[in-house]
């Protein structure tokens, strides 16, 4: 195994799928260690907590990856959350290159695996990189059993990723808090539900949770997005940092309408990752403003 992270793929999988009774109690144990931390009021968000989500630069990884890197590591970036793949390079390529630049994939983005030989190789991946969260980024059905299916699956992969010393999350988008799936039910009652949360965490998205609890007609889509932090079995230990316009479009942090310093107060996380989608001038004006205002912000 690269760098000594963890064991074979083989002991990997086979000691993840292969969880009873009693290593799922042992398997709990790290997840309350990973419990957030309590902080003073008026304290600022460490700087050891702030990443970036490689989503945001993605029109600039396209034309310089390596240069991209560099600038998020000389504006102060510690860590960043993986998207997109690897342009080119092996995970272990990756990791040499992030570490001469004194930045750690702390975090990625990538989908359920289409079998266990991929989830094998995403897990190893992870390994290598020397990544703490591995995060599904999205899914979309109108399928109740469909939701439910991938519920089950993911319990499976997360297993495996515990196994594997690593912590398993979801990452909402609006519509899990809006789409009807018969009765009522929304794809984040399932979720919540049936996702293990001795083994899944999740990674909640300011921006998508607010944005859902415009769509459902809440008064105050701020609480809804506080409600939907505490209300889960799951535990929150990541954020996606990202703010929005009152026409609903993305903002960069501080230029919108999201009071954040109301959701962190209300729950910290062990990662703050910063977002746009749509940056409002370039990605890196958006990156730079966003690592800004959480070094700024006092809560």
């Amino acid at each position: 195994m690269c760098y000594g992270y963890g064991p074979s793929r083989r002991g990997v999988l086979a000691a993840g799928l292969g969880l009873g009774a009693a290593a799922l109690a042992a398997a709990a144990t790290p997840a309350a260690a990973a419990t957030p931390p309590h902080h003073r009021r008026g304290e600022r968000v460490p700087p050891g907590q702030i990443s970036i989500q490689l989503w945001t630069v993605r029109d600039d990884l396209a034309q310089n990856y390596d240069a991209t890197l560099a600038y998020l590591a000389a504006a102060g970036y510690p860590k960043v959350e993986l998207a997109l793949g690897y342009f080119g390079r092996t995970a272990r390529q990756l990791r040499e290159f992030l570490d001469g630049l004194g930045l750690r994939a702390s975090s990625s983005h990538e989908g359920i695996s289409p079998d266990d030989a991929a989830l094998e190789t995403k897990i190893e991946n992870a390994l290598t990189l020397g990544q703490t969260y591995m995060v599904v980024p999205y899914l979309a059905s109108n399928s109740l059993d469909e939701w439910k299916g991938w519920a089950e699956r993911m319990n499976v992969e997360a297993r495996a990723a515990r196994s594997a010393g690593l912590r398993y999350g979801y990452h909402n988008h609006a519509h899990e808090f809006t789409t009807d799936l018969g009765g009522g039910v929304t794809p984040w009652d399932v979720l919540t539900k049936e996702l293990d949360p001795r083994l899944v965490h999740l990674e909640i998205d300011i921006y998508w949770a607010v944005t859902g609890g415009v769509g459902r007609g809440a008064r105050d889509p701020v609480k809804f997005a506080i409600d939907v932090i505490r209300r889960a079995p799951q535990r929150v230990l990541q954020y996606h940092v990202k703010d929005r316009h009152l026409d609903g479009d993305m903002a960069d942090l501080g230029t919108g309408t999201i009071d954040f310093r109301r959701v962190f107060e209300a729950h910290r996380v062990r990662e703050y990752i910063v977002e746009n989608d749509t940056p409002d001038v370039t990605p890196r004006q958006t990156s730079e403003v966003g690592y800004r205002y959480l070094r700024r912000l006092r809560f």
